[in-house]
């Protein structure tokens, strides 16, 4: 898993930290003031003069993430959350790597809790994709590279779109392929405001790129081990902050990020509370998609058999928290899902509800609601259609 930082990179661009780099990176931001608040957060018992020591003698990602970062979740889990469960990982296997592809809700803790528990349950860590929107500040990416994260560039013309994503693409080939390093990345661009977790094609396609000349994109995908990755919170600590653009949206209207907004949902994201939380792993979709190259005719077909399918895996092994069924109730004016939850969980649903939407606003009422209620419908359309 080791890359020659000697020979230069054609993912200069985008990738992480060499273990070579990691070192000569701590000490450029070692007095920043946000890495000392992190820090402060992680290790509340100790003066700062205890982990910068420990820092400085840090020279690998790997360190970095399991001495620093790993104990930083730890501690968002312990202050921010009733705890972390998970599901399917004894399907993977040490010395595989994998392509996770999964729905997305939080910009930070999805791929930090996935690889928090990667560790904890003796496996490989992933590189994960992060978009470069979210790491303009110098520290941020220091941060990101430090953490063994890749960037995708947003918001570029179609012809140095379709350059930038060759390159991700080999990217991603080069770590599954080359390095056996597992990768995770979302399954659409940015994450999933309304509740209903979608894949992109253009996803699909940009992974696919990188297949060898005359392969077949489902053979080339096969190679890459694809799984897909469920994440759930009992409560978005970001729902309120998603409201602006969910409206904005319901009313056809076109939504313009504030500045600074990314960073102030990241930040709500780790300190906002979340309940419990579940991730869960899903099937090798190998067998899979050899059927759908079997018995689909079309690239365009078969692209789109393949969304479905991660689509399927996803919803189905989304776990439905208490939240999710008394915003169906609400939704519907309706008490069909009383016995998923009790009264006092309802009432504090009710009282968030009540916070941060105005329920004089039936656009709004709807949105918010249907971010929570979403899951459950989608979950329920899949089992009626399977057993059809």
């Amino acid at each position: 898993m080791v890359s020659n930082p000697e020979i230069m990179s054609p993912f200069e661009d985008i990738r992480p930290y060499y273990d070579t780099e990691v070192n000569q990176a701590i000490r450029q931001i070692i007095d920043h003031p946000m890495l000392k608040a992190m820090m402060n957060f992680t290790f509340p018992d100790f003066q700062d003069s205890y982990w910068k020591d420990l820092m400085l003698h840090c020279h690998s990602i790997r360190d970095f993430q399991i001495n620093f970062i790993y104990p930083g979740v730890k501690k968002v889990l312990e202050k921010s959350s009733e705890g972390l469960s998970t599901s399917g990982f004894e399907k993977l296997e040490a010395s595989t790597s994998y392509l996770f592809i999964s729905n997305h809700r939080d910009i930070i803790l999805d791929t930090s809790l996935l690889n928090a528990s990667l560790y904890e349950k003796g496996l490989f860590m992933t590189t994960s994709a992060i978009g470069d929107n979210l790491v303009k500040k110098p520290f941020l990416n220091h941060l990101s590279r430090l953490t063994r994260n890749f960037t995708i560039k947003r918001g570029l013309p179609a012809r140095e779109l379709l350059e930038s994503s060759k390159v991700v693409s080999a990217y991603i080939r080069h770590s599954l392929l080359r390095e056996n390093r597992s990768v995770w990345i979302a399954q659409r661009e940015g994450r999933t405001k309304d509740g209903n977790d979608l894949t992109h094609k253009g996803v699909l396609k940009m992974i696919s790129m990188a297949s060898d000349e005359g392969e077949h994109f489902l053979d080339y995908l096969k190679r890459l081990n694809v799984i897909p990755v469920s994440i759930s919170y009992e409560y978005d600590p970001t729902d309120i902050l998603k409201m602006p653009e969910l409206l904005a949206k319901a009313n056809q209207e076109t939504y313009i990020k504030a500045e600074n907004e990314d960073f102030k949902t990241l930040l709500s994201g780790i300190i906002g509370q979340k309940k419990r939380i579940h991730i869960h792993i899903g099937d090798l979709l190998n067998d899979k998609i050899e059927y759908i190259k079997n018995t689909v005719s079309g690239n365009v077909k078969q692209m789109q058999a393949l969304a479905d399918l991660i689509d399927n895996q996803i919803i189905t092994g989304y776990k439905l928290w208490p939240t999710k069924y008394i915003a169906c109730d609400l939704l519907s004016g309706t008490d069909q899902f009383s016995s998923e939850y009790t009264s006092e969980e309802k009432a504090l649903f009710e009282a968030r509800f009540r916070r941060g939407v105005d329920k004089n606003n039936p656009v709004a009422v709807k949105s918010f609601l249907s971010m929570y209620a979403n899951p459950v419908l989608n979950q329920k359309r899949l089992l009626e259609e399977i057993k059809n």
